[in-house]
């Protein structure tokens, strides 16, 4: 397996993003940390992974509140012995269908400081441990894009650019410290909104492809790849 012994953190874990992150990494061997803001659906998630032989446990915490992630983060330290993993995908409260030029400062800043509090926050309380041990893998989801035309996504796209420089940034810091940061670089899922026949695959990528490509990047194989971003738009991206 992949990732056997190592303990995963993952924020946002029971949205379906975070959700198919830490069914990877527990398929893969690792003992995965959800956490998240609401109890029942962390539990449900844990459920479906304990069901496939995972090994998992919850945290009611929110992702912008430095003191509870940095707690958290360092009781995971102490019973497990190590931070090896730690992946961001929460909800950022985004405001879609509204132009630029008609929207309200709150709606636009709002995902923009939620993605970037949330990644550092996480990240930075992950990486103290890291350093510790010269390892660790740091995983952010979304990364730059193409804006589509004909549809109007508010901060939403600014938030993950500003998130693309910061792991940029820290993969600067923190290289020396044996610690890789990358990005699964999306444009939404199967699952959420079909087929987009103008990727080169004519298709988004599925969650199990999510999950699959993100316990690859946080593994050994992955071992040169760092500052990057991983692109699984199935070619509706192309450098």
């Amino acid at each position: 397996m992949l990732l056997e012994g190592k303990a995963a953190l993952v924020y946002g874990g029971a949205g379906s993003i975070g959700r198919a992150m830490a069914t990877a990494f527990a398929r893969e061997g690792a003992k995965v940390h959800l956490a998240g803001r609401t109890a029942s659906p962390l539990e449900a998630a844990a459920a479906e992974i304990r069901r496939a032989g995972g090994a998992v446990e919850t945290a009611q915490l929110d992702a912008l509140d430095a003191e509870a992630v940095d707690a958290h983060v360092d009781a995971v330290a102490e019973r497990s012995g190590s931070v090896d993993i730690s992946a961001t995908a929460i909800s950022l409260g985004e405001a879609f269908g509204t132009p630029l030029v008609e929207t309200t400062p709150a709606d636009f800043e709002r995902p923009v400081v939620t993605a970037l509090r949330s990644t550092l926050l996480t990240s930075r309380a992950a990486a103290r441990h890291m350093i510790e041990q010269r390892s660790g893998v740091i995983l952010t989801f979304g990364g730059y894009g193409r804006p589509p035309t004909d549809f109007y996504l508010g901060g939403f796209q600014v938030a993950l650019s500003a998130v693309d420089a910061l792991r940029r940034q820290l993969a600067a810091e923190l290289g020396s410290h044996g610690i890789r940061v990358l990005t699964l670089q999306s444009t939404g899922v199967s699952e959420a909104f079909g087929d987009d026949p103008d990727a080169l695959l004519g298709r988004r990528a599925t969650l199990a492809e999510v999950g699959t490509t993100a316990a690859f990047a946080a593994s050994d194989q992955a071992g040169a790849m760092t500052a990057t971003a991983l692109n699984i738009t199935c070619g509706a991206e192309v450098d």
